[in-house]
């Protein structure tokens, strides 16, 4: 058996888990109809940042607080293939998140359902990255300015106490 790299590894388990959560949607979607697919979808992101914020704080070795927030999401945007730039609160209260390739948006598109995106998107962010802030501290908000998904140049995702 050919051996892989730990990037090559890394590619095949992104790959698998984002195909999975697309094809549970629309096996779900086509049982029980758009709507039901969200609805449920919503559910599940409401629960998957946690476990992915309490492992990357474990793995990073990370408290709480704003700071150790933006260090972890970083981190997870970078293992998901996003591209983004930073910008941090000078009064060290919060950071923005300026999102310029979303890979799931991307991955819409390709599969031809751009036009349910924003949909999507709007629902999925906002349940996701509400959850990741609370994760570090419930006082920490989350604001979802401009999307990708509904023809913003831009998705900014803007987290503050």
């Amino acid at each position: 058996m050919p051996e892989l790299n730990d990037k090559q590894v890394a590619e095949f388990y992104r790959r698998s888990y984002t195909t999975a959560d697309g094809l549970w949607f629309m096996k779900v979607e086509n049982k029980y109809g758009f709507d039901a697919a969200l609805d449920i979808d919503n559910e599940v992101w409401k629960v998957l940042p946690k476990i992915q914020a309490r492992m990357l704080k474990s793995m990073m070795a990370k408290g709480d607080g704003v700071e150790a927030l933006f260090e972890c999401l970083v981190t997870k945007l970078t293992l998901d293939g996003f591209k983004f730039t930073t910008e941090h609160d000078t009064g060290k209260r919060g950071f923005r998140l300026i999102i310029e390739k979303c890979p799931w948006h991307d991955l819409m598109v390709k599969s031809g359902r751009e036009n349910l995106s924003g949909q999507v998107g709007t629902v999925v962010c906002n349940a996701e990255y509400s959850v990741w802030a609370a994760e570090f501290d419930d006082k920490i908000r989350f604001k979802l300015q401009g999307q990708l998904c509904k023809k913003a140049e831009t998705c900014v995702m803007q987290f503050y106490y």
